[in-house]
C-alpha cells in the first residue's frame, strides 16, 4: 500500500500557510507592521512602504501544523515515518532539525520587532545576531554528535569519517556553512516571491532526494516545507501583500540546512542552494571590491538588485532564479541517483 504521508504534509502545509493569510495580514496591518522600505534599495521599492511584514509566522504555523498531521496519519497508519521515528538516531535528526529552524526563526522575529514595534531600522547588531546564529548551530550540530552522526557523505569520495583525526575538520566547517547558508536565504528575500520560490525548488529537490535515499522523516519535512512555500506564494507573489521578515527568511534558512544534513549529504546544498550562495558572494565581493578601490563590480547588491537595475522584472527575477535553482537541484541529485 503506498504511503502519502508526504503528500499529506504539502497540502496540509499549502492550505494552513494560504487560509492563514486572511486572519495574518488583516492582523499585522491592524498591529501597523509595516515593512520600513531603506533608501539603500531601488527607488522603486518605496512604492511598497508599509506592506505588512512578519509574515513568516505563515509558514511557521502551517509547516507545524502540517508536520503534526502528517505524524498523527502516519502512526494511525503505520507508515514509514512512524516506524523511522522509532530509531532514535533518526528521531533526533528530525526533531534537531525543526529545532534549528524555529530557533532561527525566533532570531528573526527578534530583529523583526526591534525594527517594527522598536522602531530601530537596522533590528538586531550584527554581533547580537552572529552569536545567537553561531549558538544555535553549535547546539544542533552537538545534538548531532551526541544522536551519534559519525560520517558524512561526498560525491566521488564516499563516507568520511568526522568523529576523529582529519574529519573533525568537519564541525567547524559545518558551524560555518549553517551560519552562511542561513544568511543567503536572508539575503535572497529581497523581492516578491523570491526566496519563497527558490526554497520551493530547493525543498522539493530534498523531497527527491529523501525518496530516494528511503529517509522518510526528510521527506515529510521536505514536503512540508515546500507546501508551505506554495501557500506563502500566494499572499507574497508580485505584487505582495505581505512579507516574510526575518522571520520567514531565517525559518528558510534554518530548514534548507537541516534539510541537507538530514540525508548526511550537506555538501549537496551548495549545489541545490546555488541561487543563495551567489546572492551571498554578490554581496561579499560587493563589499569587498568597494571598500579596496571604491568602485562597483554590480550595479547593485545583493544579485536580485543587480538585475533589477539592468531592467529585470521581479517576476523574471523570480522566474530565472527558480530555473537556475531547479538546476543546481538536479545537479544535486546526480550523486543520488547514479550512486557516486
Amino acid at each position: 500500500m503506498k504511503d502519502f504521508t508526504a503528500v499529506i504534509a504539502a497540502i496540509v502545509g499549502f492550505g494552513v500557510t494560504a487560509l492563514s493569510g486572511y486572519f495574518v495580514i488583516p492582523f499585522l496591518r491592524k498591529l501597523k507592521f509595516g515593512q520600513t522600505i531603506l533608501d539603500i534599495g531601488p527607488n522603486w521599492h518605496k512604492e511598497k512602504q508599509g506592506t505588512p511584514t512578519m509574515g513568516g509566522i505563515m509558514m511557521i504555523f502551517g509547516f507545524i501544523v502540517s508536520v503534526l498531521i502528517a505524524l498523527v496519519y502516519s502512526l494511525i497508519s503505520s507508515k514509514n515515518l512512524a516506524f523511522e521515528i522509532k530509531n532514535g538516531y533518526r528521531a533526533t535528526v528530525m526533531i534537531a532539525g525543526i529545532a534549528l529552524a524555529l530557533c532561527m526563526a525566533a532570531i528573526g522575529f527578534m530583529d523583526d520587532y526591534i525594527k517594527v514595534v522598536k522602531k530601530r531600522n537596522l533590528g538586531l547588531t550584527a554581533r547580537q545576531k552572529t552569536f545567537l546564529q553561531l549558538l544555535v548551530s553549535a547546539g544542533y550540530l552537538c545534538s548531532l554528535a551526541l544522536a551519534g552522526m559519525k560520517t558524512t557523505t561526498l560525491p566521488f569520495i564516499g563516507d568520511v569519517k568526522i568523529t576523529s583525526g582529519f574529519g573533525l575538520i568537519f564541525w567547524p566547517i559545518a558551524l560555518a556553512f549553517i551560519y552562511g547558508f542561513t544568511n543567503a536565504v536572508n539575503l535572497t528575500d529581497g523581492i516578491d516571491g523570491l526566496a519563497s520560490s527558490v526554497t520551493l525548488v530547493v525543498a522539493c529537490g530534498f523531497m527527491l532526494a529523501s525518496g530516494l535515499l528511503g529517509i522518510a522523516t526528510n521527506n515529510v519535512i521536505s514536503a512540508a516545507l515546500a507546501g508551505v512555500c506554495v501557500g506563502f506564494i500566494v499572499w507574497n507573489g508580485h505584487p505582495a501583500k505581505v512579507f516574510m521578515g526575518d522571520t520567514g527568511s531565517m525559518f528558510l534558512g534554518g530548514a534548507v540546512v537541516a534539510l541537507s544534513f538530514g540525508i548526511g549529504r550537506p555538501v549537496l546544498l551548495i549545489f541545490s542552494g546555488i541561487v543563495y550562495l551567489l546572492e551571498a558572494l554578490s554581496d561579499i565581493i560587493q563589499v569587498a571590491y568597494y571598500k579596496k578601490t571604491k568602485k562597483r563590480v554590480f550595479k547593485m547588491a545583493p544579485l536580485h538588485h543587480h538585475f533589477e537595475m539592468c531592467g529585470w522584472s521581479e517576476d523574471k527575477i523570480v522566474l530565472v532564479f527558480s530555473v537556475v535553482a531547479f538546476f543546481g537541484s538536479l545537479i544535486a541529485l546526480l550523486p543520488i541517483i547514479f550512486n557516486f
